[in-house]
Parts: C-alpha cells; sequence; structure tokens
C-alpha cells in the first residue's frame, strides 16, 4: 500500500532575492513524500503566484489524488504545474530507491555529469550590482534579472564588475517591445549570451518581427510541449523549469521535442533546497545553458545537499534524491 503526503516548508535565502515583479526573503516549498514498500521517495515543488499557485492549493490539489496512480496516470490526473512536479519527482525517486539503482538508470540516461550553472544577481540599483557582479566576478557565469525602462545603467554596470564573466540577462516580461529593441543592440555590444523572456507571455508576438542579434530564451511562455508550436520564429531557445513541466518525465520530453523542433535549451529552477534541484540535473544534461543555483542562495539547505564546485553543480548523491 503507496502513502503520499505533503508538507510545506520555508527555507531562509541568504539575502533578498529581487526581481520586477517583487522581493523575496525565503523559499516557501511543498514536499512531496511517497511510502511504500519499506523506502520513501520525495520530490519538492516551487508554488509560484505568477502561474496561478499557492501553497495551500498545491497541498490541497496533491492531498486529493486517489491512490494507486502510476506516472502515466499522474501526468493525466493533473495539470503540468509545481504539484504535479512534486509528485512526479517522488514517484522517481521511490521507485528507484524500490529498484535499488539510480533514476537516470530507470529512465535510461547516459550517467549524469557536473553543470556549468548560472549564478544569479537580484535586481537592485547599478552600484549594488556592480558591486555583486564584483564579488561573484570568478564565476563562468552570471544571470542578472533585469526588467525596468532603466536597465541600461545596470547592465553597465554588471558588465564593469564582471568583465570576463558570461553574462545572461532575465528580464522576467518586464520590457516593451520598444525597450527591447532600443536595448537589443547593447546586449550584442556588452557580450550578453542570452535574454530570457523579454517581453510577457502572450504578448510576445512582435518578437517574429523585432531583430534579435543576441539568442532570446521562452521562460514564462513555455510550460510544456503544448506550449512550442506557438514559440518557432519568436524564440531560439526554451527554459525548462520542473514546476512549469510538471516533472521530470515531462521535462525530459519537452527538452527532447524542442531539440528535434530546432530550438536550444536551458534548463532552469525557482528558488528552492537541493531537492527541488536534484531531478533538474538530469535534464540538464546536455542543454546548452543551466541556471540551477537555487541552493546556492539559501542560508541553510537540505541535509546531503547537491555539491557545487569548480565543475558545477554535481548530480544528486542516492541520501538526497534519484
Amino acid at each position: 500500500m503507496m502513502e503520499l503526503t505533503a508538507t510545506e516548508e520555508r527555507f531562509a535565502l541568504a539575502e533578498t532575492f529581487t526581481i520586477s515583479r517583487g522581493s523575496k526573503m525565503q523559499a516557501h516549498v511543498v514536499t512531496a513524500h511517497l511510502r511504500g514498500g519499506g523506502v520513501t521517495g520525495r520530490g519538492e515543488c516551487v508554488p509560484y503566484a505568477r502561474n496561478g499557485e499557492a501553497v495551500p492549493d498545491v497541498l490541497a490539489a496533491i492531498r486529493a489524488l486517489p491512490s494507486g496512480l502510476d506516472r502515466a496516470a499522474l501526468q493525466e490526473a493533473m495539470p503540468a504545474g509545481a504539484a504535479r512536479n512534486a509528485v512526479d519527482c517522488a514517484m522517481w525517486d521511490h521507485a528507484a530507491r524500490r529498484a535499488g539503482c539510480r533514476v537516470w538508470q530507470l529512465a535510461g540516461l547516459a550517467a549524469p555529469k557536473p553543470c556549468v550553472t548560472a549564478f544569479t544577481l537580484s535586481l537592485a540599483s547599478p552600484e549594488q550590482m556592480r558591486a555583486a557582479a564584483m564579488r561573484h566576478a570568478h564565476r563562468p557565469l552570471l544571470k542578472i534579472k533585469l526588467g525596468t525602462e532603466a536597465d541600461m545603467p545596470r547592465l553597465e554596470a554588471v558588465r564593469q564588475g564582471a568583465p570576463d564573466a558570461r553574462i545572461i540577462v532575465d528580464a522576467n516580461e518586464g520590457w516593451s517591445a520598444a525597450v527591447y529593441a532600443e536595448l537589443a543592440p547593447h546586449l550584442k555590444r556588452l557580450g550578453v549570451a542570452l535574454v530570457e523572456q523579454p517581453l510577457p507571455a502572450g504578448r510576445d508576438e512582435a518578437l517574429a518581427e523585432i531583430e534579435r542579434p543576441v539568442p532570446v530564451c521562452a521562460d514564462e511562455s513555455c510550460h510544456d510541449r503544448a506550449s512550442l508550436p506557438r514559440l518557432a520564429g519568436r524564440y531560439d531557445m526554451i527554459n525548462v523549469k520542473l514546476d512549469k513541466t510538471g516533472g521530470l518525465t515531462e521535462a525530459l520530453a519537452l527538452a527532447g521535442e524542442a531539440r528535434e523542433a530546432g530550438f536550444m535549451v536551458m534548463v532552469g529552477c525557482m528558488v528552492g533546497s537541493s531537492l527541488g534541484m536534484a531531478p533538474a540535473v538530469l535534464a540538464a544534461q546536455g542543454a546548452q545553458l543551466v541556471d540551477l543555483d537555487g541552493p546556492l542562495l539559501l542560508a541553510e539547505d537540505r541535509p546531503n545537499p547537491l555539491r557545487y564546485d569548480g565543475g558545477g553543480v554535481h548530480p544528486p548523491d542516492r541520501a538526497l534524491w534519484g
């Protein structure tokens, strides 16, 4: 007999994290626990208000699931989103523990390797962002949060603070088509490797007409495989996040189908713990860009956390997940 439960947990951040939509000082997550056969599988999700999600609703949705579902049935029983992510990843973890193997083996994947990951600098004044860039200039890839009409000084400041780092920019839907068109040549001039979601999802058709001097990545505009057809001609890359896809099952399928459609692939995350990032490390294998720095933003992580070093983020140990 299998038992599925869900709990909420909070992890304090090392410092305030700010994007164009607001600030947060903690990661508020939901953890699913699937027990049976003498083992427990776990999965974590981060409900996101932008996607119409809240912790109480996610807890209720998980607790309302009928017993006896397998992963295939779960894809039909719940829509893509945070709740399904936690359960799907708990199912993968539980299956691997019962089988005495690793999730990557169950999924028919090659053994995972470390991935170089971006480190995110949150939105702040140009002076604060320059200082943050200087502190993290040793990192190979910086992701900077922008998304206002006064972003040019911030972009210049980060480049001054980290002259040699590779930079990607995330506007979080905060620009208009006019602002993006004005900034685009400067993104190229300053060596920006990618701009993520410059225009609001659902109002991004202008990207098909505007020159894109650096690759443009769909984040809020891309949730699962059903999103792909409308992205053609507007985006060059998609950001696969398990909290959008509804788990590792759909994340792997989305990444594969996106590549077949000619998109580059980025694998990203919400601000969560190592448990939430662990399945994403498998999805990130072979991705052109990886942004799995959530645990690096925490004041304290879970036991047996993911390991980060000069080689990037390493695959999880069995004690954590998978």
